[in-house]
């Protein structure tokens, strides 16, 4: 099917499932929303989430999307299973893929999590980790410092290290063999976190696994796109700075001509009622 995958963010972290995206389906054309303007969303009331998280939704609905990708791990906790039960297209979260994917990797069946203020107080990683694994021992910690880190672009350095470190510490004082990466935004910040935590605590990043689960559900709903196209297209649009993110996505996504569009989605609700159930 040739419609387009939809992928929103509260800002730039969505770009690292868009990566997998784009390697593990070449074919397929994406269009990203990132809501750079009122990132981060992790310290917000949920109902103020829920609002914006739905105004992405809407406008994406307007490009006739397949499926849609909640990339903030944020949004996924408040708005996934409403998204799932309103819209008649395949929508899927990352909190569950990151999940599977620290469970196949840990050995000892010690856990730990870090993410935004809302993630780690909404329980979702604890809640879907001892569902599919009674016995795992789950180590949580917010680390509000991280999002305002890659939102500026400082992915290295002496200023991040030290950042970084400081936000760990709690985590890494624990007997944990494997971290979840529980905000999409930090795994720009991936090399500098293993450098901190160690060899021995494997780094878990949602992006492959959420990859995976997204082109199986296209298969299974019959939307793979399975014509020719060598140089699929993509769309990105962010409500705040299109420097900043055009510059991010580059280096990230190693695409040379990455046009960015700036949208205002505040108050909007323009959604196309077909794709709702």
């Amino acid at each position: 099917m040739e419609r387009p995958i939809g992928v929103i963010d509260s800002g730039v972290g969505g770009l690292t499932v868009v990566s997998e995206l784009i390697r593990q389906l070449p074919k397929e054309e994406i269009i990203y929303i990132g809501d750079t303007a009122r990132c981060p969303y992790g310290p917000r009331p949920e109902m103020e989430v829920r609002k914006f998280t739905w105004e992405m939704i809407d406008y994406l609905l307007l490009h006739e999307i397949k499926m849609l990708v909640i990339a903030c791990n944020t949004a996924t906790a408040v708005v996934l299973e409403e998204a799932k039960e309103k819209l008649s297209i395949p929508v899927i979260g990352v909190i569950h893929p990151g999940t599977i994917a620290a469970l196949k990797a840990t050995k000892s069946d010690h856990v730990g999590v870090i993410g935004t203020e809302g993630t780690i107080n909404s329980g979702a990683y604890y809640r879907e980790l001892t569902m599919i694994n009674t016995d795992v021992k789950v180590e949580s910690l917010a680390c509000p410092q991280l999002v305002p880190l890659v939102e500026r672009g400082m992915f290295s350095g002496s200023e991040a290290e030290a950042i970084i470190k400081q936000s760990l510490e709690p985590i890494l004082k624990t007997s944990i063999d494997s971290l979840i990466l529980g905000c999409t935004h930090y795994p720009l910040l991936a090399p500098v976190i293993q450098k901190i935590a160690g060899e021995s605590v494997e780094i878990i990043c949602s992006g492959d696994e959420t990859a995976r689960e997204v082109s199986a559900l296209l298969y299974h709903a019959n939307l793979l796109y399975t014509g020719e196209r060598p140089d699929p297209s993509h769309i990105f649009y962010s409500t705040g700075s299109q420097d900043m993110f055009q510059q991010i996505a580059r280096d990230w996504l190693s695409i040379k001509d990455i046009d960015v569009k700036r949208i205002n989605l505040q108050g909007q609700r323009i959604s196309k009622k077909k794709f709702y159930n």
